[in-house]
C-alpha cells in the first residue's frame, strides 16, 4: 500500500468515529476535561457577580419597559420590593413569586388589637387588666430611652376560671400585643396540656418539655389545666414535677423573650402554685375569668347563629334568652360558658335541619330561618 493510500485510510477512520474520540491518549483526554471544568468554573464565578445586577433588571412577565431616567435608589425596575430590597424576579419559570405590598399580610397594630379585645363580648375587668398592663410595659421602654431605671418586670401569668371565657383568646390577643410592642419577636401562641409536656418513662419528660418551650421562643407557652402537672400529695411518683423543673429553669434561661401562662380552674390553681416556690415566685400576675351571665351568654349565641346566617323570629329570641338566664342562675362548679352556647347551637342546627329537610320546597328564608320550636327541642336533648 502506497504511502498517499495509508494517509487516505486513517482520514477515513477518524471521519468514521464517534464524536468526541479524535484523542490520541488518556493524557491528551484528561487536559482536554481539566480546560473544560476550568471554563464551567469560570463561568460560574461570572454568573455570580453579575446575578444582582441581572435579576434586578429582568422585568417580569408581560411588563417590558425601558428605563427612565431615575437615580439609581430610585428605580421602579419590576421583581423589586423595594420595601425589603428583595430581588426575586416575576414570570420566570420556577422562580419566587414576588410579594406586593398588597399580597404582604399586614401585622396588626396596637390600636387595632386593643379594638379587637373590645370587642369580645363581657370580660370587662380582663380587658382593664390587660390594658394597664399593656400601659405598664410601654412606659417602662419609654423609661429604657430615656436611660431611667426599671424594677424587675415579670410578665408571666395565671389564668383563673372556668371552661369556654376565653382564657385562651385573650391569651392569644396578648402575644400579639407584646409582638406589637416589642417585648416577644414572633408573637405566637403555642398551646399544650399535660400530654404535651409529660411523657411516660424516665428521662423522657425534660425532653419533651424542653422541645415544647422551644417552640414558643419568641412568644407565649400556654399550658392549658396546668394543676394537673403538680398532683396531690401522696399520689406517688409522677413526672409532672419534673415537667414543672424543667419549665422553671428554661424559663429562667429564656426570660427575654418567652412569657409562660398557666390557666385552670380557680381552686386547683392556687394548689399548683402554691406546689413550688419558683412558681410563686415567677407567677405574679392573676387574671381571673368570670363566668358569663346570661345577658352575655345570649349575646355570644346571637353572635354565632349571625356568622352563620341563621336568623331567630321574636318567638325563639324571647325563648332563647330565658333559657340562658335560666342557665346562668342553675350553673355549677363545672359551668362551661361559651361551650354551652356552642353546644346549644350545634343541636338548634341539627334540629333545624330535620325540619326544613322535611319540606317539599326550600325557599332562603326556610333555610335561614330558626324558630321557637326548633330551640325547644335542641333544649330538651
Amino acid at each position: 500500500m502506497s504511502k498517499n493510500e495509508k494517509q487516505s485510510k486513517i482520514d477515513l477512520e477518524r471521519n468514521l468515529r464517534p464524536a468526541g474520540s479524535y484523542l490520541d491518549s488518556l493524557a491528551e483526554f484528561a487536559d482536554l476535561m481539566g480546560t473544560i471544568r476550568q471554563a464551567e468554573n469560570a463561568a460560574k464565578e461570572l454568573l455570580n457577580e453579575t446575578a444582582p445586577v441581572s435579576k434586578a433588571f429582568t422585568p417580569a412577565a408581560g411588563d417590558l419597559k425601558l428605563p427612565d431616567k431615575k437615580g439609581a435608589n430610585e428605580t421602579d425596575a419590576p421583581g423589586i420590593d423595594q420595601q425589603s430590597g428583595d430581588t426575586s424576579t416575576a414570570g420566570a419559570p420556577g422562580a419566587p413569586t414576588v410579594q406586593t405590598e398588597d399580597a404582604v399580610e399586614k401585622e396588626p397594630t396596637i390600636d387595632e388589637l386593643l379594638e379587637k379585645l373590645d370587642t369580645l363580648i363581657g370580660l370587662e375587668n380582663i380587658k382593664q387588666s390587660v390594658k394597664s398592663l399593656i400601659n405598664y410595659v410601654k412606659i417602662r421602654k419609654l423609661r429604657e430611652e430615656k436611660e431611667l431605671p426599671n424594677p424587675p418586670l415579670t410578665l408571666h401569668m395565671v389564668f383563673t376560671g372556668n371552661p369556654g371565657t376565653g382564657k385562651t383568646t385573650v391569651a392569644r390577643i396578648l402575644s400579639e400585643l407584646y409582638r406589637a410592642i416589642g417585648v416577644l419577636t414572633k408573637g405566637q401562641l403555642v398551646e399544650v396540656d399535660r400530654s404535651g409536656l409529660v411523657a411516660g418513662f424516665v428521662g423522657q419528660t425534660a425532653i419533651k418539655t424542653s422541645d415544647a418551650v422551644k417552640s414558643a421562643l419568641g412568644g407565649i407557652l400556654f399550658i392549658d389545666e396546668a394543676y394537673s402537672l403538680a398532683p396531690d400529695v401522696g399520689s406517688g411518683n409522677d413526672f409532672g414535677r419534673e415537667a414543672i423543673e424543667t419549665l422553671l429553669k428554661m424559663m429562667e434561661d429564656h426570660r427575654d423573650d418567652l412569657i409562660v401562662i398557666v390557666a385552670g380552674y380557680s381552686s386547683p390553681m392556687e394548689r399548683f402554685i402554691t406546689s413550688n416556690p419558683g412558681l410563686e415566685s415567677r407567677f405574679n400576675r392573676y387574671f381571673m375569668f368570670e363566668d358569663y351571665n346570661g345577658d352575655e351568654l345570649f349575646e355570644i349565641f346571637i353572635s354565632m347563629c349571625g356568622k352563620s346566617e341563621y336568623i331567630l323570629d321574636d318567638d325563639a329570641k324571647e325563648f332563647a334568652h330565658e333559657f340562658f338566664c335560666v342557665l346562668y342562675s342553675t350553673r355549677d362548679e363545672n359551668f362551661g360558658n361559651a361551650r354551652h352556647v356552642r353546644n346549644f347551637f350545634e343541636n338548634i342546627v341539627s334540629v333545624h335541619s330535620d325540619r326544613v329537610s322535611a319540606l317539599e320546597a326550600h325557599t332562603r328564608e326556610d333555610l335561614t330561618t330558626v324558630l321557637r320550636e326548633d330551640l325547644e327541642k335542641a333544649a330538651a336533648m
